[in-house]
């Protein structure tokens, strides 16, 4: 399912114009996005699940074809987690 699919199923089952909901959508998803990438905070939604920060520690790598070593960097990394109720109607 893409945008496109999300914004006319809620547009078709609430009734509300699609340039009304495509704008909600991109509002939503925008504020996920400054909230992991700027105030590095985690967002929960309950009954569907959370966006979480996951940091990589740096580490060593091996190109084993060169036979050379690099490091990569610490980083962050966005998550999904679903919620338990959510993960435990998928299973069903």
């Amino acid at each position: 399912m893409t945008k496109a699919d999300i914004i006319n199923e809620i547009s078709d089952s609430t009734g509300i114009p699609r340039k009304d909901v495509s704008v909600v959508v991109e509002s939503f998803m925008s504020t996920i996005k400054d909230s992991l990438l700027e105030r590095k905070e985690n967002v929960y939604l309950r009954g569907f699940g959370s966006f979480i920060i996951k940091h990589r520690a740096a580490k060593t790598a091996r190109n084993i074809l060169k036979n050379t070593t690099m490091t990569i960097a610490a980083h962050d990394l966005p998550s999904f987690k679903p919620a338990k109720s959510f993960a435990d109607a998928m299973k069903d």
